[in-house]
């Protein structure tokens, strides 16, 4: 279940059997477009509107959004985390911490 609050960009996901909170902060975006290598978080964007985004792009997002949301874990943790749902549901969070960021939410 992907649950948090929209008006504040937020996501949540069940991490490990824990409800962690997904937000993209200022510090948290800093963070992931200097492991972007080159690229851009306008180019991240456009990737997941186009359906073209990779395992990566999934991981580094869920990376920012948990550590906007206070997580102090690692990569390597992530990666070796339980997301309650799967891939799938790692997907599905990671879109909807992009719009909820990026787009108003409808009133």
């Amino acid at each position: 279940m992907i649950g948090g609050n929209p008006f504040a960009g937020e996501v949540s996901i069940n991490l490990d059997g824990k409800r962690r909170t997904l937000k993209l902060t200022l510090g948290s975006l800093a963070e992931l477009e200097a492991t972007m290598t080159g690229d851009s978080i306008v180019s991240l964007i456009s990737r997941f509107e186009d359906g073209q985004f990779n395992t990566e792009d999934v991981v580094r997002l869920l990376l920012a959004g948990l550590r906007g949301g206070g997580w102090e874990g690692t990569g390597h943790d992530l990666l070796d985390a339980n997301i309650e749902g799967g891939p799938a549901q790692a997907i599905r969070a990671a879109a909807l911490l992009l719009n909820r960021s990026f787009a108003i939410p409808a009133t």
